[in-house]
C-alpha cells in the first residue's frame, strides 16, 4: 500500500507543491462520499488563478504607469497640457479634508505624477490631509474615526464565517447517508402501510435517527475545528508598525492604520498600505508579491510611490499613507488569495489516498454482500416454489439488503481519515500558540515532527537579545563599562576630541533612534545591537536630539547581513564632510589604516597595533562577547549622494564587547533535541570566537565537531562539502547564501529534514529552502515571517523544542487513529461478507453500523488525534524524510486485534447460543444484540490500547486527556442507552446483569490479545519508535 501511495499520491510535498501534483491526486479521489466535506481544507485551485491573473494585471498596469508620465510631462513642459483644477466633494470638507479617498487612490496606483504636481506635491497632500510630515497626525478618538469613516479601515475583506446550521447541511451532503435516508423513508411508508403506527414506523425511524446523530455529531466537531482556525487565521495576520502621531513615534497594529498616518519602514517590513515617500535613504522595494516583478525598484523623492503589500528590500525612510484597505489593490489581492486556501499536507493526501482505496474495497463487498443476500432470498423462493409470487414481506427485505450494503460503504470509507490530520493540526496549532509559537503553514505541524537537524541562529534564539556594552577599547585601554560612573569615567580618561567622534558615531551611524515619551522619559528604538550602543551613547552622556543637529546626514550605507557593516556620511557645520561605519570587528578593522593613539591622535597602523587588535578582539570574543569596531574618515574633497562611500582608510577609534547572555534552559533543549536525535547546528554572523564560546555554553559543539567561517566554506568543493557537512557543528561569519547553501546540501546530499531558524530580510531564501522555516516572532521582520511557516513568538530556542514535540505528536496521534480505523473497517467488513456468504443475513443492522461508524469516525478521531505530546516522544528516533504513514508495527496490531475480534464474532454466531443458553423466541434477537455489544465494547477497549502503539502501559495519562475520557463515557452510556432503552429502533433487546458483564469482558480481553500482539518482533523493522542508542 506505502509503494502505491507513494506513487500516487506522493508528489504532494510540505510546501511548494506543484499545480499538477495538487490536480493528480484530486482526480484520483474523484469519486467520494461527501466532497463538500472530504475537500474542506484543500486549496482553491481556481481563486489561485484569479489571484495569479491579478498580479499580471497589476504589473501591466505599473508599466502603462511609468510610461504615460514621462509622455505627459513632455506635453507638460511643452505648455500643450492645461492643469485642471480638482474640486473638492462636499461631503469630504465637511470631515475638515480637502481631497477624496478615489483622487488619493488614483494618484499612487496610477503613479500619477500630474496629478501629484497638481495638489503641490507631497506637502500639499500633507495638508489636505490635516497631517505634518514631521509630527503625523493629531490622534484623537473623534479624530480617527472620521478619517475611517471617510477613508475606510486598513483591513481587507474576508468570506464571513460559516455558521454551525451550515457544517449541518455540509454533512448531509454524504451520498450514503441521502440513499440510506430515501431507504429509510421507503422503509417506512410499507411498514406502516403493513404494520401501523407505531409498530411499523421503528426501523425507519432508527435509521433515520442514527443518520441525524453521524450529521449532527460530525458538525459539531467540523464547527468547533472551524472556530479553532478562526482564531489561529486572526493571529497570524497580527502585524505592528511604527508610526508618528502627535509628534511621538509609537507602535501601533496594522489594523488601525489611518489615511494620513506618517510610517516609519526598515529593512524587512512591509509596506502597511499605499503611500508617499516623504524621506529616507537607499529605499529599495520588493514589489513580486503584488506584481510578480522580480527587479527591485528604487524609491525616492522623483518615484515617491510606495503600494500596499510590497516588502522593504534595503535602506528606511517614512511614508505617508495615502489609501487604505479594499481601496488598494493588495486588498483586492487578498481578498482573492483569502479564498484559495492553503495547500493540503502530505498526510492529508496520503490519507485520503488510503481512505480511496479502502472506500473502493468496502463498495466491492458491499456489492457482493448485497449481492450474495439477494440470491439467498431467491433461492428460498426457487426451493418453496414461490418464485413468481413476490410480497411486500420479500420488497421489504431487498430493501433491507440494500440498505445493509450502504451501510457496509458508510463503514467501509474512512472519511474521517484525511479530516483527523485536519483536527489534530487543529488541535495542535491552538495548543502550540499557548507554548508561544505560531502556526502559518499546516504542514509544518506534521514535517516538524520528522526533522532531523536544526540550524539556528545564535542572537535572539540561543541568547536574550538583551544586549548591553560590557567593555570597551578606546586609545589603547580595555575599559570594562557596567554603570553610568564607569561610563562617565570613560570621557574624563579620554581627550575630548576622540570623545566627541565617538558619540558622534554612535548617534549619527545608526538605524536606531532615542525617543522621549510624554513623561519626558527617554527610550531607546532598533535593534538589540543598535539600542545597546545608543544606550551606551546616553551613558556617556551624550545627547542624541543635539548631535543629530550638529552635523547634516549626506548619506546612508544601512547593515546588511552580507556586507557585515553600515556606513553614514555627514556634513559637518564647517562644510567638511566626516565618514563612519561600523560592523564586524575583524573586517572592519581590514579597512583601517589609522589608529586612534593614547592621546586621542591618529596615528599610523602597523603591525604592532594590528597584533593588538586582533587579540583584544579575539579576547572579547572568548568571553562570549559580540564585537562591533567603530571607525570613521575625514573627507578631502566635497561628497554628493551619488559618490561611493569609502572602502577603506578608515581610522580605527574603539572597540565595544556586547554581552547577550545565553538564555535559560537553552542546554537542557538542546540536550533534549540530541536525545531525539535532532542534530543542532549554530549558523551565526558573529566571530568564530564568540560563536564557538557561546556553542560550547549551550552543548551544541562537541571535541569531534566542527566550527567553520563562511568564506571557508564557500571554498570547499562538492566532495570536501560531503564529507564535511555532518561534521559542522558551528558556522560563523556566514552570509544568508552561506545558510541557504548548507540547508540545500543537508537536505538534497544527506536527505535531512532540514528546520532553519531566521530573523532577517536576507534569512528569506533559506527560510523558503528549508523543510520547516520558523522566524522569530520579536527580532524577526515581516519579510521572514513571510517566508517562515512558524513564527516562534518568544525568539527561544526550548519553544523550537517544544514544536519538534507537538510536530511528533501529530504523526503518532494520527498513526493511531489510522490503526484504530482500520480495525473497525477489516472486522466491519469481515463480519457483514461473511454472514451473508454463510448465514444469508447480516448480524449487524443498519442502525447499529451507523453508531459504529460514528464510534470510529468522528469520536475516534476526537479522541486520538488530540493527544497531548509527551516527554517520552523526544527519546525516539526521527521518523525522518521517508517515514510511513502505515507501518508494520501498525499492520501487526491492526490484523492482532482483528482476528480476535473475528474469532469472538464468528464464535457467538456459531455457538452463541449454546454457550448463554439462549432459546424461546427473542433467542436470535438476543444473540444479535450480544453480538453487537460486544462488537461496540471491543472498539472502545481497542480505542484504549491503541493510545500506545508499542508501549504497554495505555493507562499513562489518560486521566489528564479530558478529551479522550468525554469520548470514552459518551460512547458508553450512548451503548447503554441504545441496548436498555432504544431497543425497538435499533433492533435490540435489554441484556441481563450477566450479559452485560460477559459482553464487556470480551470486549476487555481485547486489551491483554493487543499487549502480547505488541510483544511479537517484527524482523528487519527500522522502528521509528525505538529509543535512539547513543
Amino acid at each position: 500500500m506505502e509503494n502505491y501511495l507513494n506513487e500516487n499520491f506522493g508528489g504532494v510535498k510540505p510546501k511548494h507543491s506543484s499545480e499538477e501534483a495538487l490536480k493528480r491526486w484530486r482526480k484520483l479521489c474523484s469519486v467520494v462520499k461527501n466532497p463538500k466535506r472530504r475537500f474542506r481544507f484543500t486549496a482553491n485551485l481556481e481563486k489561485r488563478s484569479e489571484a495569479e491573473d491579478m498580479k499580471k494585471s497589476n504589473q501591466k498596469k505599473l508599466r502603462v504607469a511609468f510610461l504615460v508620465p514621462q509622455a505627459a510631462f513632455r506635453f507638460i513642459d511643452a505648455g500643450q497640457l492645461i492643469s485642471t483644477d480638482y474640486k473638492v466633494p462636499e461631503e469630504v470638507k465637511a470631515s475638515g479634508f480637502g481631497i477624496s479617498p478615489d483622487e488619493l487612490a488614483s494618484i499612487v496606483e496610477g503613479h500619477d505624477h500630474k496629478k501629484l504636481r497638481d495638489h503641490s506635491g507631497i506637502e500639499g497632500i500633507s495638508e489636505k490631509l490635516s497631517t505634518s510630515i514631521t509630527n503625523g497626525i493629531v490622534a484623537s478618538e473623534e479624530s480617527l474615526k472620521r478619517r475611517q469613516e471617510l477613508y475606510g479601515f486598513n483591513r481587507f475583506v474576508e468570506k464571513p464565517p460559516r455558521g454551525f446550521w451550515m457544517f449541518v447541511w455540509e454533512a448531509m451532503q454524504d451520498t450514503t447517508l441521502m440513499i440510506l435516508a430515501v431507504c429509510a423513508v421507503i422503509s417506512l411508508v410499507v411498514e406502516i402501510y403493513k404494520e401501523g403506527w407505531p409498530k411499523g414506523a421503528y426501523d425507519g425511524l432508527g435509521v433515520i435517527f442514527s443518520i441525524l446523530l453521524v450529521v449532527f455529531v460530525t458538525a459539531t466537531c467540523d464547527y468547533h475545528q472551524s472556530l479553532q482556525f478562526k482564531v489561529l487565521d486572526r493571529e497570524k495576520k497580527k502585524i505592528f508598525i511604527q508610526v508618528v502621531r502627535n509628534g511621538y513615534r509609537q507602535k501601533i497594529s496594522i489594523y488601525d492604520l489611518v489615511v494620513g498616518d506618517l510610517v516609519h519602514l526598515s529593512i524587512g517590513d512591509q509596506v502597511p498600505a499605499d503611500g508617499l515617500f516623504v524621506s529616507g535613504f537607499s529605499l529599495l522595494i520588493d514589489e513580486s508579491s503584488l506584481t510578480g516583478e522580480s527587479e527591485p525598484v528604487n524609491v525616492n523623492k522623483e518615484k515617491p510611490f510606495l503600494l500596499s503589500g510590497t516588502k522593504v528590500q534595503d535602506g528606511s525612510g517614512k511614508m505617508l499613507v495615502t489609501t487604505v484597505g479594499m481601496r488598494t489593490e493588495w486588498g483586492k489581492l487578498m481578498a482573492t488569495l483569502s479564498e484559495g486556501g492553503q495547500d493540503e499536507t502530505p498526510l492529508q493526501v496520503k490519507l485520503n489516498g488510503v481512505a480511496t482505496i479502502i472506500g473502493k474495497v468496502g463498495l466491492f463487498f458491499a456489492i457482493i454482500t448485497f449481492a450474495v443476500l439477494t440470491k439467498e432470498l431467491i433461492d428460498r423462493k426457487i426451493s418453496s416454489g414461490q418464485q413468481w409470487n413476490w410480497s411486500e414481506d420479500d420488497f421489504t427485505e431487498i430493501l433491507d439488503f440494500f440498505a445493509i450494503a450502504v451501510t457496509i460503504v458508510v463503514v467501509a470509507v474512512p472519511e474521517g481519515l484525511p479530516l483527523a490530520v485536519t483536527l489534530s493540526l487543529a488541535f495542535a496549532m491552538k495548543k502550540m500558540m499557548n507554548d508561544r509559537s505560531l502556526v502559518r503553514n499546516l504542514a509544518a505541524c506534521e514535517t516538524m515532527g520528522s526533522a532531523t537537524c536544526i540550524c539556528s541562529d545564535k542572537t535572539g534564539t540561543l541568547t536574550t537579545n538583551h544586549m548591553t556594552v560590557v567593555k570597551l577599547w578606546m586609545c589603547g585601554n580595555v575599559k570594562e563599562i557596567h554603570n553610568a560612573e564607569e561610563a562617565k569615567k570613560v570621557m574624563t580618561e579620554t581627550s575630548e576630541g576622540a570623545s566627541k567622534i565617538l558619540i558622534q558615531s554612535i548617534f549619527q551611524n545608526t538605524s536606531g533612534e532615542v525617543v522621549t515619551d510624554k513623561d519626558g522619559r527617554c527610550h531607546t528604538l532598533g535593534t538589540p545591537t543598535e539600542s545597546a550602543l545608543l544606550e551606551f551613547g546616553l551613558l556617556l552622556g551624550g545627547n542624541f536630539v543635539r548631535e543629530c543637529k550638529e552635523a547634516t546626514v549626506v548619506k546612508v550605507e544601512p547593515f546588511n547581513s552580507l556586507r557585515k557593516k553600515m556606513a553614514v556620511v555627514l556634513e559637518l557645520p564647517g562644510g567638511k564632510c566626516r565618514c563612519h561605519c561600523k560592523g564586524a570587528a575583524e573586517i572592519i578593522l581590514q579597512t583601517c589604516d589609522k589608529v586612534l593613539d593614547s592621546t586621542g591622535q591618529a596615528v599610523p597602523l602597523d603591525e604592532i597595533s594590528i597584533n593588538h587588535l586582533k587579540n583584544v578582539i579575539e579576547s572579547f570574543a572568548s568571553e562570549a562577547l559580540r564585537t562591533l569596531c567603530l571607525v570613521y574618515v575625514d573627507l578631502e574633497n566635497k561628497f554628493s549622494p551619488n559618490d561611493q562611500i569609502p572602502e577603506n582608510g578608515y581610522t580605527c577609534m574603539a572597540i565595544v564587547g556586547i554581552k547577550d547572555p545565553v538564555r535559560p534552559g537553552v542546554k537542557d533543549a538542546v540536550q533534549t533535541c540530541k536525545s531525539a536525535g535532532i542534530t543542532v547546528r549554530m549558523v551565526t554572523g558573529d566571530n568564530i570566537n564568540t560563536a564557538k564560546a557561546i556553542a560550547k555554553e549551550c552543548g551544541i559543539l562537541t571535541d569531534d565537531g566542527v566550527a567553520i567561517e563562511g568564506p571557508d566554506f564557500r571554498q570547499k568543493s562538492l566532495e570536501e562539502l560531503r564529507e564535511l557537512i555532518p561534521k559542522i557543528q558551528v558556522m560563523a561569519r556566514s552570509s544568508p547564501l552561506d545558510k541557504h547553501t548548507l540547508v540545500k546540501h543537508l537536505r538534497t546530499m544527506h536527505d535531512e529534514v532540514v528546520a532553519v531558524t531566521g530573523d532577517g530580510t536576507n534569512d528569506a531564501p533559506a527560510l523558503h529552502e528549508a523543510d520547516i522555516g520558523l522566524a522569530m516572532g520579536i527580532a524577526g521582520t515581516e519579510v521572514a515571517k513571510e517566508s517562515a511557516d512558524v513564527i516562534i513568538l518568544d525568539d527561544n530556542f526550548a519553544t523550537i523544542v517544544t514544536v519538534a514535540k507537538w510536530g511528533r505528536s501529530v504523526f503518532i496521534n494520527i498513526q493511531k487513529f489510522v490503526q484504530f480505523q482500520l480495525t473497525v473497517n477489516v472486522v466491519a467488513l469481515i463480519v457483514n461478507f461473511s454472514s451473508a456468504c454463510v448465514t444469508g443475513s447480516s448480524p449487524l443492522t443498519a442502525v447499529q453500523l451507523l453508531w459504529v461508524n460514528v464510534i470510529m469516525d468522528t469520536l475516534g478521531a476526537l479522541a486520538l488525534a488530540t493527544e497531548p505530546p509527551n516527554d517520552e516522544l523526544m527519546k525516539r528516533k526521527p521518523v525522518g524524510r521517508g517515514g510511513s504513514i502505515i507501518s508494520n508495527v501498525m499492520w501487526r496490531n491492526i490484523f492482532g486485534q482483528a482476528l480476535y475480534q473475528l474469532i469472538v464474532i464468528w464464535t457467538l454466531q456459531a455457538k452463541g447460543k449454546t454457550l448463554f443458553e439462549l432459546d424461546g423466541p427473542d433467542a436470535d434477537l438476543v444473540l444479535n444484540t450480544l453480538i453487537f455489544n460486544s462488537f461496540v465494547f471491543c472498539q472502545v477497549f481497542n480505542e484504549i490500547s491503541s493510545r500506545e502503539m508499542e508501549g504497554l502501559n495505555v493507562f499513562h495519562g489518560i486521566l489528564s486527556n479530558w478529551v479522550f475520557m468525554a469520548v470514552m463515557s459518551f460512547t458508553v452510556v450512548f451503548q447503554v442507552i441504545l441496548i436498555e432503552f432504544l431497543g425497538s429502533f435499533a433492533s435490540t433487546i435489554p441484556l441481563s446483569q450477566t450479559q452485560w458483564f460477559l459482553s464487556v469482558l470480551i470486549g476487555f480481553l481485547g486489551m491483554p490479545i493487543a499487549m502480547l500482539v505488541k510483544l511479537i518482533p517484527l524482523p528487519g523493522e527500522s522502528n521509528q519508535y525505538k529509543l535512539k542508542v547513543e
